[in-house]
């Protein structure tokens, strides 16, 4: 008996080994819960990031042991990746914005427009009067397709009356970034220096690439298993981000 527990406590151990490392340096599992990504991620979202993508630190790992000083095996982000990061003020919970800013670059909004060291962010309206949501209540917004300037585009959400009009000039510091959710007027992201800021690139947790399931959580809860049919978000699953 003695031994078949052993066997069994072994099992276990070297599963939880398996994941732990699993976790940390290949693909981590997240979800989304608030709307400052939407349209393109949704509250009830669950995804995979990949821990590799940028190297690692002492934030790839549970509970940040500092094990690692700096960042090993490093690879710069590209501007337009949706990046998992610790928030600078805290350097424990886990957000996830899209990269606007490399290091050195200078962002500003004017009268409700972005513009990248001085040049004005592109973008064009395909969508008029849509609702998303911003925390528990719905908001009117036009959605606009975004292209940066390496090519990317995406989509993002502004209110009618662009309630971000005007900003000082954001200059991003060496070793750092800045990022925007795509959902701009409900979302805290770089904008808002006292809360989140500047990320360090040690904060850097992964980079998002594919949704894995979704529930509309609106609709009800996983164990309701006579509302899959609403509640499941089927077309969603295995959705490359973008």
């Amino acid at each position: 008996m003695n031994k078949i527990i052993i066997e069994n406590v072994k099992t276990i151990f070297y599963a939880l080994v398996i994941a732990i490392v699993i976790r940390s340096l290949i693909l981590q599992p997240f979800y989304i819960p608030s709307s400052s990504m939407e349209p393109n991620l949704l509250v009830g979202d669950r995804l995979f990031v990949t821990k590799y993508s940028y190297g690692y630190s002492k934030h790839s790992f549970p509970f940040s042991p500092p094990i690692i000083k700096g960042r090993i095996f490093s690879s710069p982000p590209k501007r337009g990746d949706i990046i998992v990061f610790k928030t600078p003020a805290d350097n424990r919970t886990d957000y996830i914005k899209r990269l606007i800013g490399l290091p050195g670059d200078e962002i500003e909004f004017i009268e409700g427009e972005l513009y990248l060291n001085g040049l004005q962010i592109f973008k064009n309206k395909v969508k008029n009067s849509r609702e998303v949501f911003c925390g528990n209540k719905k908001i009117d917004v036009n959605f606009f397709e975004e292209n940066l300037d390496n090519g990317v585009t995406f989509d993002t959400a502004y209110l009618k009356n662009y309630t971000f009009q005007n900003s000082d000039k954001f200059i991003v510091p060496d070793k750092h970034y800045f990022f925007l959710g795509d959902n701009r007027d409900c979302s805290k992201d770089s904008r808002f220096l006292s809360s989140v800021g500047y990320v360090h690139q040690n904060n850097l947790v992964g980079k998002a690439q594919f949704i894995f399931f979704s529930t509309d959580v609106k609709k009800g809860r996983l164990f309701q298993v006579w509302k899959w049919r609403y509640l499941i978000r089927f077309e969603r699953m295995f959705k490359k981000i973008i």
